[in-house]
């Protein structure tokens, strides 16, 4: 439990310490006008309260990825907390803000554009795709598991295509609506529920005080599978440490904000509170896998299923009929939020690329119909292979933004540490998973973490030889 602390305790410090330094290093001009203001258009570029900014942004870039993710990353024991901590500060909330800010100085530029800026022309052809890729499967991945559950709960002939069909329908009355319309009225209060469920969960933890693993079980590699720490753990834990969705989310609400000087706590902060949230579940679930209860539900292995039990059987427990209902109402909106608003990210990233005014709804329809309708076609995909695919084209996007980040950071001479180091880690996590994975290479996991090094050293290598050419220039 001291670790648990301990971590709790860094993620704030961390906020107001190292969130402050990475904001030194970008720096702030609050005279700059935003394009709230200089491109509103009563659709996407619109000014909105900056703690109703914070709550989307929350919710945009939370999904079930904090929950989830944290508990099928609590599998692999107390690492999971170290890695939570670690890659929230020094990874995903800087990745969150830099992309934001970079977005927000840009006109409200798509991650796409912004990768191409600094990456090239190339580079920008492939994000574009690989962006609305991505985009597509989060939608899917977010329509199974609510319509699942809604299938559940209803009577039998409400079946989970019936479901899909009701929360396509959302996802197609929101995407087109001006984001302050839908958006931004019910995200804040589904925000609160989230949020409402993990103090729950923290306060019961402190009030329980149960028995949780300590620091010095750190590297012990608890999987019941077998798999290693690296680079599985933290493909497993993503929204709740780093994830390239965030990236694409951050755009949305650059277009909303009134001023620079709102972005460490919209960006950073955000992602620090996701973290929050992230460890509040990895401990609960820590905690559970060690009951008699909850050891055999740990010898299954992952599987969102799991995950949904432990999330059903701690409210109940811990937070009574309301906290079962409001879990219940996390699981279900925080997927849609997500799902609706990766959708409006595919349109907006589309129409820079087509050069199309969103402000006639005729347009925002002739670019959402096909992008619902090869989200509506994958969904009939097995769900388990869309979440595997959908992690590590997660990850991959992050890899990607903080690389073009870190050269922006060196084209402008400022620090370019702080997102070289995320960019060297995450290589290698994201290479070594596709020689590991079984729908990857399949390779042994000695064999695929010497090869991701050699990539992440190539990698690094080809930085240092442009980095000289560009100082030499």
């Amino acid at each position: 439990m001291i670790t648990f602390l301990c971590c709790l305790t860094l993620l704030v410090v961390g906020y107001f310490v190292y969130g402050r330094f990475v904001e030194r290093v970008l720096g702030i001009d609050t005279n700059r006008e935003t394009p709230a203001y200089s491109r509103r258009d009563g659709v996407d570029y619109i000014p909105m309260p900056t703690w109703k900014v914070f709550m989307i942004q929350f919710l945009n870039i939370a999904g079930l990825g904090p929950i989830f993710g944290a508990i099928m990353g609590a599998k692999f024991g107390v690492s999971s907390f170290v890695w939570i901590v670690l890659g929230s500060i020094f990874a995903g909330a800087t990745h969150d803000f830099l992309a934001g800010m970079l977005s927000l100085r840009n006109g409200g530029e798509s991650l796409p554009e912004l990768i191409g800026r600094y990456l090239g022309k190339n580079f920008k052809q492939v994000m574009r795709v690989f962006t609305l890729l991505l985009m597509v499967l989060v939608g899917a991945v977010f329509v199974a598991g609510p319509a699942g559950l809604l299938a559940k709960l209803t009577p039998q002939s409400l079946d989970m295509t019936f479901w899909a069909i009701v929360v396509f329908l959302y996802y197609i009355v929101a995407t087109l609506l001006p984001i302050d319309k839908v958006i931004g009225k019910i995200y804040p209060l589904f925000a609160f529920a989230l949020l409402f469920m993990a103090s729950g969960i923290l306060v019961m933890l402190v009030y329980y005080h149960p028995s949780i693993p300590e620091l010095t079980d750190v590297l012990h590699d608890a999987h019941p599978e077998g798999l290693p720490i690296f680079p599985m753990m933290f493909v497993s834990i993503a929204c709740g440490a780093i994830s390239g969705f965030h990236a694409t989310q951050s755009p949305l609400m650059a277009r909303c904000m009134k001023n620079e000087k709102y972005g460490r706590p919209v960006f950073y902060g955000a992602m620090i509170v996701e973290g929050i949230v992230a460890l509040v579940w990895a401990a609960a679930a820590t905690y559970f896998f060690h009951l008699e209860e909850g050891q055999a539900l740990f010898a299954a292995g992952s599987g969102n299923d799991n995950a949904a039990i432990v999330v059903d059987s701690i409210t109940k427990e811990w937070l009574g009929t309301i906290g079962g209902f409001l879990a219940i109402l996390g699981v279900i909106a925080a997927p849609i939020t997500s799902g609706d608003t990766a959708f409006r990210s595919a349109r907006l990233i589309a129409a820079d690329f087509l050069k199309f005014d969103q402000r006639p709804i005729l347009k925002r329809l002739l670019i959402s119909i096909p992008l619902f309708i090869v989200g509506f076609l994958i969904l009939q995909v097995d769900f388990s292979v869309i979440w595997r695919y959908f992690a590590w084209v997660n990850q991959t996007l992050a890899v990607f933004t903080l690389w073009a980040l870190t050269v922006y950071l060196v084209l402008s001479r400022k620090r370019y540490i702080i997102t070289l180091l995320p960019a060297l880690f995450m290589t290698a996590v994201c290479t070594t998973y596709i020689f590991i994975a079984p729908e990857g290479l399949g390779l042994s996991a000695t064999v695929s973490q010497l090869l991701g090094a050699g990539v992440t050293l190539i990698t690094f290598f080809f930085f240092i030889v442009w980095k000289s050419k560009h100082a030499s220039s």
